[in-house]
């Protein structure tokens, strides 16, 4: 019996999206040495956040289009295969009705190859847009004690440097902070990387593949629209299909995220302020594309979540603005003394709500105090 999802099909078609893209150069960046630029970088991001990863010093690997897809289709893979294993054992074992079945002889084989192109699709267009990544599915393909993997992609790196006309030099190592923000937060904060991962496994392990179900979710969002519309804001077309269950895990997800983008925003324009002249200029130059999609590009955005990706930057620097004006520049930290410390979604919202849980408050002396 086939997968729900014909991997392979997946990686050609994102590799052919990918390839009708514009792009500059090899994308290798061969100029740079990565080595020196990752420790010049986490030194910085200690300093500044006073994080480090427990796990020794980072590797940055140079990929092009091409590498960061098939990366990433490895770690759908890491992540999925567990859940999609289960939801085809159920259609073997007879629980669903057998026309509900979604894998099974011909009909499972169209799907998984439906399926394939969909996700390619989908890989393929972001490769072309995405500059880099922390990924920490490769650290749980790793092991116990995986870091993970950083990820810059060269082309993408090297189109806005002609574009736009950035110091190399000074934009490679500005994305690298960072990345390397993202890493400290995984993997120097001891429960950082295990609590997410449950997260992510728990929004799994809610995943029903029976269609009833997926009916029954379109019907209560056609109910109501408005919220059914900001969940699709806030995570794409699976957001809007959920049960209420998913949903509370949606926000947990939503919440962490927002406050490690708005956070390794924060940090890499501080952490570089000194060494990196063009550092406001890059800042203001990808917020801007960021909000400069085109319409089809604002509606694939908003149908696979990265709109909700594309917010949570805003929204986590306006909630670290927000705190750190009562609790000084390091009032993050409390986020990072236990699990129950992170905001939820409405608080990232409304940090005062956070502020208030947390009883974070400025005294009159000086510095924060909960």
């Amino acid at each position: 019996m086939p997968g729900p999802v014909d991997w392979n099909r997946a990686e050609r078609i994102a590799i052919s999206v990918a390839s009708r893209q514009p792009s500059a150069g090899d994308g290798t960046l061969g100029s740079t040495d990565f080595a020196a630029v990752a420790r010049l970088a986490e030194a910085r991001v200690e300093t500044t956040t006073g994080l480090r990863s427990q796990l020794g010093d980072a590797q940055v690997h140079v990929v092009d289009r091409a590498g960061w897809i098939r990366a990433n289709i490895a770690s759908f893979q890491t992540l999925l295969d567990p859940v999609l294993t289960r939801w085809v054992e159920t259609a073997r074992g007879g629980r669903t009705p057998r026309a509900s079945r979604p894998w099974s002889g011909i009909a499972g084989s169209i799907s998984a190859q439906a399926a394939g192109a969909e996700v390619g699709a989908m890989l393929g267009w972001m490769s072309a847009r995405v500059l880099g990544q922390y990924d920490v599915l490769i650290g749980e393909a790793q092991g116990p004690g995986g870091d993970g993997a950083v990820y810059l992609v060269g082309q993408n790196m090297a189109s806005l440097e002609q574009r736009f006309g950035f110091d190399p030099e000074q934009f490679r190592l500005w994305v690298t902070l960072h990345e390397l923000t993202h890493r400290a937060q995984f993997t120097g904060v001891p429960w950082m990387r295990e609590h997410f991962l449950g997260l992510v496994h728990e929004t799994l392990a809610l995943a029903d593949p029976d269609p009833a179900r997926m009916i029954a979710a379109v019907r209560e969002a056609m109910r109501d629209r408005g919220a059914a519309q900001q969940r699709l804001r806030d995570g794409g077309v699976m957001a809007m299909l959920s049960t209420p269950e998913q949903q509370a895990v949606f926000h947990s997800v939503a919440g962490l995220m927002s406050l490690l983008e708005g956070h390794g925003d924060v940090v890499m324009d501080r952490a570089g302020a000194d060494i990196i002249p063009g550092a406001e200029r890059f800042s203001r130059v990808l917020a801007a594309r960021r909000g400069r999609a085109n319409p089809v590009a604002k509606i694939v955005q908003r149908l696979v979540g990265l709109e909700g990706k594309l917010n949570q930057y805003a929204a986590g620097e306006r909630f670290i603005a927000a705190i750190e004006a009562v609790g000084g520049e390091r009032a993050v930290d409390h986020c990072w003394q236990a699990p129950e410390n992170l905001p939820t979604l409405d608080e990232v919202r409304t940090p005062q709500l956070w502020l208030d849980r947390v009883g974070l408050e400025t005294t009159t002396t000086g510095p924060a105090v909960v």
